[in-house]
């Protein structure tokens, strides 16, 4: 018997040493936190000591270059979560040498496009998606004497409400969170505009179309009579709405669960559009978010685990316990009908199945990689002096045109890439 024991302890050890534990470093709190790290523990247990994923909180690091496996991010947060710009390998990549299967076609159309590459093959997992949306505080409406059943559909009817709320004294009327995204990508969508162009085999950006200035003119004139707060290019305005500060903000759908765990008594709007475009089609808005990226330069046995890992959480059930609890959009159609008896108000999931429906063919986004991820940088930097000097709107957006133009002109050493 004593025999036997230390064989098989023997083997046991064995196979723990063999297990290959991996890190995915994340920024999440609260709900959304609790519900990733009682996922993760259910996939360890299912493992069977064949490793472990372990999360990691990107805040508050003492080195954040020591690079984790995944990472549940947006590219545009990499500087935040790495101290730089690290390699990301696709994860079709990853999927297809772990004999894992992964196919763009499961995946809900918008929700592959805002994760695929110019080939359609998917870069990471787009488990944290949101549509861009209009959030007010009806008490903050009301406040001003406004009806906050009142429907906002355009830019004019926002300029009308801000300025009804800065006039009742509120001093912080509208700000906004992700800029580049919701004020120039969505904007053009809506305009039927694409905010990329092929020129021979070169993707050129096109941010500073007549749409596009006529916008950022208005918000930085809005800005001038204290009815638009900028707060920054990234979620800063996040912050600023969930603390009664501002009383409305353009942002990401998936934010609505945090206002209500707030005590906010939040109203959520589509983006408002202009009327006054020809051919305008307001419902084109498009999904962005966070992905499950994986980090380059790592084995092929924690590879493996990724692999599972990314396979487990497109399980439709386990689709739906992370949808039900962080407000992030549902990846497939199977999640979305199981949503069905969550409690989510049917009109909102029959809008969100309409919307993430929509066919790629034609698609007007920058895909994932160094071209996006210049335009975002370097249209945060520009727009910036929009909002303290009189620097016209046009030439903000003529210079972002002009360093991408000028960055991409040489071998992009940014971003996500494929690598080998």
């Amino acid at each position: 018997m004593k025999t036997l024991f230390l064989i098989l302890f023997g083997c046991g050890a064995a196979l723990q040493a063999l297990a290959q534990d991996i890190t995915l470093r994340h920024d999440l709190e609260g709900k959304s936190l609790d519900t990733l790290a009682t996922l993760a523990l259910r996939f360890n247990d299912e493992q069977k000591g064949r490793g472990r994923v372990l999360l990691q909180d990107a805040r508050g690091l003492e080195n954040k270059q020591v690079l984790p496996h995944l990472a549940l991010l947006d590219p545009d947060d990499s500087m935040e979560f790495f101290s730089t710009r690290p390699r990301f390998r696709p994860l079709h990549e990853v999927m297809h040498e772990a004999g894992q299967k992964l196919d763009a076609a499961w995946f809900y159309p918008q929700i592959a496009d805002a994760a695929d590459d110019a080939s359609g093959r998917i870069q990471a997992l787009p488990m944290a998606l949101s549509l861009p949306v209009l959030f007010t505080n009806r008490a903050a409406l009301r406040k001003a004497g406004i009806d906050p059943d009142l429907p906002v559909k355009t830019w004019w009817d926002l300029q009308k409400v801000a300025g009804q709320i800065y006039d009742g004294g509120g001093k912080c009327p509208l700000t906004t969170a992700r800029f580049a995204w919701i004020h120039s990508e969505n904007v053009s969508s809506q305009a039927g505009e694409s905010s990329v162009a092929k020129v021979g085999s070169v993707d050129k950006v096109q941010v500073n179309g007549m749409v596009n200035v006529k916008h950022l003119a208005l918000l930085a004139s809005w800005q001038k009579s204290r009815y638009f707060h900028y707060s920054g290019p990234g979620r800063e305005g996040n912050r600023r709405f969930l603390s009664g500060e501002c009383a409305m903000l353009t942002g990401e759908s998936s934010l609505y669960a945090d206002a209500r765990r707030a005590g906010l008594d939040v109203g959520i709007a589509a983006l408002p559009h202009y009327d006054d475009v020809y051919g305008a089609k307001p419902a084109d808005t498009l999904p962005d978010g966070a992905g499950l990226w994986a980090l380059a330069g790592h084995k092929k046995e924690e590879y493996k685990l990724a692999a599972r890992f990314a396979d487990f959480m497109l399980r439709p059930a386990v689709q739906i316990e992370w949808v039900s609890a962080t407000g992030y959009l549902p990846m497939t159609s199977a999640a979305l009908k199981g949503l069905r008896d969550s409690g989510i108000p049917q009109q909102v999931l029959d809008a969100a199945e309409k919307r993430l429906s929509v066919t790629r063919k034609g698609s007007v986004r920058v895909n994932h990689g160094p071209l996006r991820d210049m335009l975002r940088e370097f249209m945060g930097e520009e727009v910036a002096p929009v909002w303290t000097t009189d620097r016209p709107a046009k030439e903000a957006l003529d210079n972002v045109v002009r360093r991408v133009d000028a960055a991409t002109a040489t071998p992009a050493k940014a971003g996500p890439v494929r690598t080998k």
